[in-house]
Protein backbone atom coordinates (compact mmCIF):
# COMPACT_ATOMS: atom_id res chain seq x y z
CA UNK A 1 0.00 0.00 0.00
CA UNK A 2 1.34 3.88 -0.87
CA UNK A 3 0.24 6.33 0.63
CA UNK A 4 1.21 9.61 -1.44
CA UNK A 5 1.94 13.16 0.29
CA UNK A 6 1.41 15.93 -2.80
CA UNK A 7 2.24 19.13 -0.66
CA UNK A 8 2.42 19.15 2.83
CA UNK A 9 2.14 22.66 4.52
CA UNK A 10 5.48 24.91 4.34
CA UNK A 11 6.38 23.31 0.92
CA UNK A 12 7.09 24.59 -2.70
CA UNK A 13 4.22 24.05 -5.29
CA UNK A 14 4.75 21.20 -7.12
CA UNK A 15 3.66 19.75 -10.97
CA UNK A 16 3.40 15.96 -11.68
CA UNK A 17 4.92 14.27 -8.38
CA UNK A 18 4.88 14.04 -4.67
CA UNK A 19 7.01 14.70 -2.40
CA UNK A 20 6.98 11.79 -0.41
CA UNK A 21 5.52 8.40 -0.76
CA UNK A 22 5.36 6.49 2.10
CA UNK A 23 5.09 2.60 1.00
CA UNK A 24 5.53 -1.18 2.79
CA UNK A 25 4.39 0.82 5.78
CA UNK A 26 8.04 2.17 6.77
CA UNK A 27 9.74 3.39 4.10
CA UNK A 28 9.08 7.31 2.70
CA UNK A 29 10.82 8.19 -0.62
CA UNK A 30 11.36 11.75 -0.84
CA UNK A 31 11.42 13.28 -4.77
CA UNK A 32 14.30 15.55 -5.65
CA UNK A 33 13.74 18.69 -3.42
CA UNK A 34 15.11 22.08 -5.04
CA UNK A 35 15.72 25.58 -3.42
CA UNK A 36 12.17 26.65 -3.15
CA UNK A 37 10.18 28.05 -0.44
CA UNK A 38 6.52 27.34 0.75
CA UNK A 39 5.42 30.26 -1.94
CA UNK A 40 7.36 28.77 -4.77
CA UNK A 41 10.11 31.69 -4.75
CA UNK A 42 13.94 30.69 -5.51
CA UNK A 43 16.30 31.12 -1.98
CA UNK A 44 20.06 31.92 -2.14
CA UNK A 45 20.11 33.23 -5.88
CA UNK A 46 23.79 32.08 -7.02
CA UNK A 47 24.30 31.17 -3.11
CA UNK A 48 24.73 27.10 -3.06
CA UNK A 49 24.82 27.10 0.75
CA UNK A 50 21.68 28.87 1.18
CA UNK A 51 20.27 27.14 -2.00
CA UNK A 52 21.07 23.51 0.06
CA UNK A 53 20.08 25.03 3.39
CA UNK A 54 16.46 25.09 1.83
CA UNK A 55 16.42 21.88 -0.33
CA UNK A 56 16.80 20.00 3.45
CA UNK A 57 14.63 22.37 5.07
CA UNK A 58 11.89 21.43 2.18
CA UNK A 59 13.02 17.48 2.71
CA UNK A 60 12.44 18.00 6.68
CA UNK A 61 8.91 19.20 5.63
CA UNK A 62 7.89 16.35 3.66
CA UNK A 63 9.83 14.09 6.00
CA UNK A 64 7.86 15.16 8.74
CA UNK A 65 4.67 15.39 6.82
CA UNK A 66 5.63 11.30 6.38
CA UNK A 67 5.71 10.99 10.20
CA UNK A 68 9.58 10.63 9.87
CA UNK A 69 12.56 12.66 11.04
CA UNK A 70 15.95 13.67 9.68
CA UNK A 71 18.16 11.15 11.25
CA UNK A 72 15.78 8.23 9.73
CA UNK A 73 16.96 9.44 6.35
CA UNK A 74 19.15 6.33 4.91
CA UNK A 75 19.91 7.31 1.31
CA UNK A 76 20.31 10.40 -0.18
CA UNK A 77 20.85 11.18 -4.34
CA UNK A 78 22.64 14.75 -4.38
CA UNK A 79 22.63 16.81 -8.05
CA UNK A 80 24.67 19.53 -8.26
CA UNK A 81 25.58 21.83 -11.26
CA UNK A 82 28.87 22.86 -9.58
CA UNK A 83 31.19 20.71 -7.93
CA UNK A 84 32.99 23.44 -6.06
CA UNK A 85 29.44 23.20 -4.09
CA UNK A 86 30.57 20.29 -2.63
CA UNK A 87 32.06 21.71 0.91
CA UNK A 88 28.82 23.62 1.05
CA UNK A 89 26.26 20.20 0.55
CA UNK A 90 28.83 18.88 3.39
CA UNK A 91 28.70 21.39 5.47
CA UNK A 92 24.30 21.81 5.41
CA UNK A 93 24.59 18.49 5.49
CA UNK A 94 26.45 17.97 8.97
CA UNK A 95 23.79 20.64 10.26
CA UNK A 96 20.44 18.69 9.22
CA UNK A 97 22.27 15.27 10.03
CA UNK A 98 24.85 14.93 12.08
CA UNK A 99 28.55 14.09 11.57
CA UNK A 100 28.18 10.64 12.89
CA UNK A 101 25.97 7.96 11.39
CA UNK A 102 25.50 9.71 8.02
CA UNK A 103 23.49 8.24 5.34
CA UNK A 104 24.40 6.44 1.99
CA UNK A 105 24.65 8.67 -0.51
CA UNK A 106 25.29 9.26 -4.14
CA UNK A 107 26.30 13.15 -5.71
CA UNK A 108 26.39 13.46 -9.11
CA UNK A 109 27.57 16.54 -11.03
CA UNK A 110 25.07 17.62 -13.52
CA UNK A 111 25.27 20.13 -16.65
CA UNK A 112 21.89 21.55 -15.65
CA UNK A 113 18.41 21.38 -13.54
CA UNK A 114 15.21 21.95 -14.40
CA UNK A 115 15.67 26.06 -13.64
CA UNK A 116 19.34 27.37 -14.11
CA UNK A 117 19.34 28.93 -11.28
CA UNK A 118 18.92 26.12 -9.21
CA UNK A 119 22.36 25.12 -7.99
CA UNK A 120 20.96 21.71 -6.21
CA UNK A 121 18.55 19.24 -5.74
CA UNK A 122 18.57 16.15 -3.41
CA UNK A 123 16.35 13.09 -3.18
CA UNK A 124 15.97 10.78 0.17
CA UNK A 125 15.53 7.78 0.80
CA UNK A 126 13.86 7.05 4.64
CA UNK A 127 13.15 4.02 6.45
CA UNK A 128 10.48 5.85 9.43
Amino acid sequence: MQHHIARPAGSPPVRGYSHAVVFSGRTVAISGQVPLDAEGRLVGKGNAELQTRQVFENIRTALEAAGGRMPQIVKLTVFLTDLADLDAFRRVRDEFLGHEQLPACSLVQVSGLVDPEFRVEIEALAAV
